[in-house]
């Protein structure tokens, strides 16, 4: 069984801090295939697209790592030439648009970040991924491409969860976000997982929802700010750094997992069989 694993950072020869929380999703899911019988072929750096279309004409399987604004056309060849593992194009490209997604979202009932009066804001880009270029700020701006929501006091957080072909969503875990708000920026360091919280069931809840409207199909995370409810702040429909943990932490194979997505044979849940595991970025 033939599968290719995909990750932009690698691929694409990016800058080390990126590369690095790159390169560690990909050695996390890699031996995780590998344990799960797959053969795993991996694009050559620096060969990435022209890599990803051969092998992906070759391979059982397909499955990609890769910013927001890049996933969608990368999911689109892996979708035209071999069976993707991960969320299809068209959900890849709603949940890009953080705006798009937000409205999805609250129009279905969910809280969510909203654009509404407050006393301080949070900045962010309408498109792409990371803490790079996140504000936190009390004045009423709205540069263009980016979008503002009012800041949330209360914990960051995440959830990691998988959706099968049939629609039947397995929680993975909860995490920790291990967040720094300084001189107005908001800079994601790492996480920890598993994080227990006895608000777990409402959290999950959410989390399940959200996938289940946007259409998440394989593993899919989701940002929130738990405060006097879960406020989704981001749906990431794709693997996140958090498997670094994952993978650690339950009794089953995340890669193993994925591909019982797809078959539609995911268990009825996972089991947590170590002690928290604390990921850097500055770290791996």
């Amino acid at each position: 069984m033939k599968l290719l694993l995909a990750e932009y950072a690698v691929g694409m020869r990016l800058e080390d801090g990126i590369i690095r929380e790159g390169r560690a999703m990909l050695e996390t899911l890699s031996r995780s295939f590998k344990r799960s019988g797959c053969e795993v072929m991996t694009p050559e750096p620096g060969r990435f697209e022209t890599d990803l279309e051969m092998l992906a004409a070759n391979s059982d399987y397909g499955l990609v790592i890769a910013p927001d604004e890049h996933l969608t056309h990368y999911t689109e060849i892996i979708e035209s030439r071999t069976v993707n593992l991960g969320s299809p194009s068209n959900v890849v490209d709603a949940c890009a648009d953080k705006l798009k997604t937000t409205r999805i979202l609250r129009d279905a009932g969910i809280a969510v970040a909203e654009d509404v009066d407050s006393d301080r804001y949070v900045i962010k880009p309408r498109w792409g991924c990371g803490s790079e270029e996140i504000i936190v700020t009390d004045e009423n701006l709205l540069p263009d491409g980016f979008i503002r929501t009012r800041f949330i006091e209360g914990e960051h957080i995440s959830a990691s969860l998988i959706r099968s072909k049939n629609g039947f969503v397995l929680p993975l875990t909860i995490n920790k976000q291990l967040v720094e708000i300084t001189d107005e920026k908001i800079r994601y360091k790492g996480g920890i997982t598993p994080y227990f919280t006895p608000r777990a069931d409402e959290i999950i809840d959410a989390c399940r929802r959200a996938g289940e409207i946007l259409g998440c199909r394989g593993y899919f995370g989701v940002d929130l700010v738990l405060s006097d409810k879960p406020y989704i702040v981001d749906v990431n429909p794709r693997p996140t750094t958090s498997i670094i943990g994952i993978s650690r932490v339950i009794d089953k194979e995340i890669g193993g997992l994925i591909l019982d997505a797809y078959r539609n044979r995911l268990p009825e849940s996972v089991n947590i069989i170590s002690e928290e595991v604390i990921y850097k970025l500055d770290e791996l």
